[in-house]
């Protein structure tokens, strides 16, 4: 192809993109997750900072915090019935 054919091609594409808006709802979903996984990450630093009294802790990383922040309260008692059938 020649580059002034390609040139145009994303010239085109990038003006139709102002013109038209870029798609938004792929980026809500994006961001809305992030924010759940922080939300679960909160939950599970009170949930360390209330188990440390009575020597339980919960590691805090990308999994659970996801797993804490999409499924809620019932994720979070399955971090902890996991956490202890597997390590007893």
């Amino acid at each position: 192809m020649e580059p002034f054919f390609v040139l145009s091609l994303l010239g085109a594409g990038i003006f139709l993109l102002l013109i038209l808006g870029a798609p938004m709802k792929p980026l809500r979903i994006m961001g809305q997750g992030a924010i759940r996984m922080l939300i679960g990450a909160l939950f599970l630093f009170f949930l360390n900072a209330f188990g440390s009294l009575f020597g339980y802790e919960l590691p805090i990383n990308i999994v659970t915090a996801a797993v804490t922040g999409f499924l809620g309260l019932p994720g979070i008692i399955a971090l902890i019935i996991i956490d202890m059938s597997i390590m007893p």
